[in-house]
């Protein structure tokens, strides 16, 4: 029996944006001033949503603990706002996680699989969640990366707008000389890094700093509330980031994970050959790349993410200065984890938690002030939480549920979060990771069990302790009761 209907919201919400804040600070949960709780109530225009996403970026920052990363304005946000410590996307690839997390959709079996996903075509029966903000009378704006593909879900935006690449130059966005004659092809990469004196907007994210701050200005100007989607680009390969980003960082300092190993007992499907590094120059088509690369990746990974935290610190101090602060809710969240040498690993396409645990950080205006929760969200859980934020009624086909009870100070007992790549199907419930991959058939062929309590970097598979046999049925038959009722529909 489907039990999926669980997860859809059938109703609107009751309160709109000033009156949620009203409530929330009237049963005793204020994080802020009287002040300025009672001024967003008087505020009759609806809140406008700043939505930013990031590439590739995992919750290795200040905020989630890593203080070796510097992250000012993400620290920043999470000092203002809510963060998820336990946050998953449904699928760790950025055209299907888009999608998902866009449409409020968990993937399918054969639904939202790669990069190369266009929700448009893989959903078009459903209302995307930048299309029903402006069926609710909200302007709304692309800027950057949002969706993987530029034309996707077109209808769903007033204004649609990427930064464009010097003739000449290809999407990824090399600016020195070497790398942009090396970059010819698909497979014939430049280096996967590159370090040169630069301004910030040398690369795509300055200029859509600068895109998203001026209009910010004139949406400032309107009477009506507005979506603004930023997707940045970095700190996705290849990782260009101007030079004072990666001084930032002593190469001496910067080690391999831990887990920069391969354990026998963890099945050899839940690896990969990280195709996506090995187009790049200088690196190998097999095996490991050396230790000293494997450091200099690293390093550029850091400086892309400090890089793109520059221009996310830039936008919030536009918001301060244009005076829109006050009332406009802020969702950070990179579109999925990131490898970086975890499992021995380098980039997505897998489900181990480098690859599906995400950052996650929700700003509302007179109600969060650096709270964090372990609570497990997932993705398809930010849609319907948007909504209700807004006041704007949550359409009966998502999959999410909405996280606001967890910034009321409520601790759901049953929160869970489910991420597929390809045959693999991932629960996390409780602390542990379980797998599961299937055949064509829905027979499982291999398990992965991990107890984050005691293991958190999987090292260490339980599916076939005798132990756990107890634990792994139970976990499968919770996975199979709640991964929809369309899991293996074709589309």
């Amino acid at each position: 029996m489907s039990t999926s209907t669980k997860f859809r919201p059938m109703r609107p919400p009751l309160f709109t944006f000033r009156n949620w804040i009203a409530l929330f600070t009237l049963v005793s949960i204020s994080y802020c001033s009287d002040e300025k709780a009672s001024g967003q109530v008087d505020d009759q225009r609806p809140p406008n949503i700043l939505f930013i996403a990031v590439d590739d970026l995992r919750p290795e920052l200040n905020c989630y603990g890593a203080s070796h990363i510097h992250s000012p304005g993400i620290d920043r946000l999470a000092s203002e706002g809510f963060v998820f410590n336990r946050a998953y996307c449904n699928i760790p690839v950025c055209g299907a996680s888009r999608a998902s997390i866009l449409s409020g959709k968990r993937p399918g079996r054969y639904r939202f699989l790669t990069y190369y996903t266009r929700v448009d075509e893989d959903y078009p029966e459903g209302i995307s969640l930048p299309k029903h903000f402006k069926n609710n009378g909200y302007h709304t704006v692309s800027n950057g990366k949002v969706y993987h593909h530029m034309t996707d879900d077109s209808l769903a935006w007033n204004e649609i707008w990427r930064p464009k690449a010097k003739a000449g130059h290809s999407w990824r966005d090399y600016q020195t000389e070497e790398n942009v004659k090396l970059d010819t092809g698909h497979r014939t990469r430049g280096m996967p890094f590159e370090r040169a004196v630069l301004a910030d907007t040398a690369y795509f994210d300055g200029k859509l700093t600068e895109k998203t701050i001026r209009d910010l200005r004139h949406l400032k100007e309107t009477d009506q509330p507005f979506f603004m989607a930023v997707g940045f680009y970095k700190p996705h390969l290849p990782f260009n980031a101007p030079a004072k980003y990666w001084e930032l960082y002593d190469d001496q300092n910067i080690q391999l994970p831990e887990n920069y190993l391969r354990p026998e007992t963890t099945p050899k499907v839940a690896y990969h050959n990280s195709g996506e590094l090995r187009a790049y120059h200088q690196i190998p088509d097999q095996g490991p790349v050396s230790d000293s690369l494997a450091r200099q990746l690293i390093h550029g990974y850091y400086a892309c993410v400090s890089y793109t935290d520059a221009q996310i610190q830039k936008l919030l101090e536009a918001l301060d200065a244009l005076g829109l602060a006050d009332n406009t809710i802020v969702l950070l969240w990179g579109d999925h984890g990131w490898n970086l040498g975890d499992h021995m690993l380098w980039c997505k396409h897998c489900n181990f938690a480098s690859s599906i645990r995400t950052p996650l950080i929700l700003k509302v205006p007179g109600v969060t002030k650096g709270q964090t929760t372990n609570v497990i969200t997932e993705y398809v859980d930010v849609y319907p939480s948007l909504c209700e934020l807004a006041g704007i009624p949550i359409p009966d086909h998502i999959d999410g549920r909405s996280f606001l009870p967890l910034l009321q100070g409520q601790n759901p007992s049953e929160r869970f979060a489910i991420s597929k790549w390809y045959d693999g199907v991932t629960l996390v419930k409780e602390s542990f990771h379980y797998t599961e991959w299937l055949d064509s058939n829905q027979n499982v062929r291999a398990r992965m069990l991990f107890d984050h309590a005691t293991d958190p970097l999987e090292l260490n598979n339980l599916a076939e302790s005798p132990t756990y046999r107890g634990k792994v049925a139970e976990l499968s038959k919770f996975l199979r009761a709640h991964w929809g009722e369309d899991f293996f529909e074709k589309r």
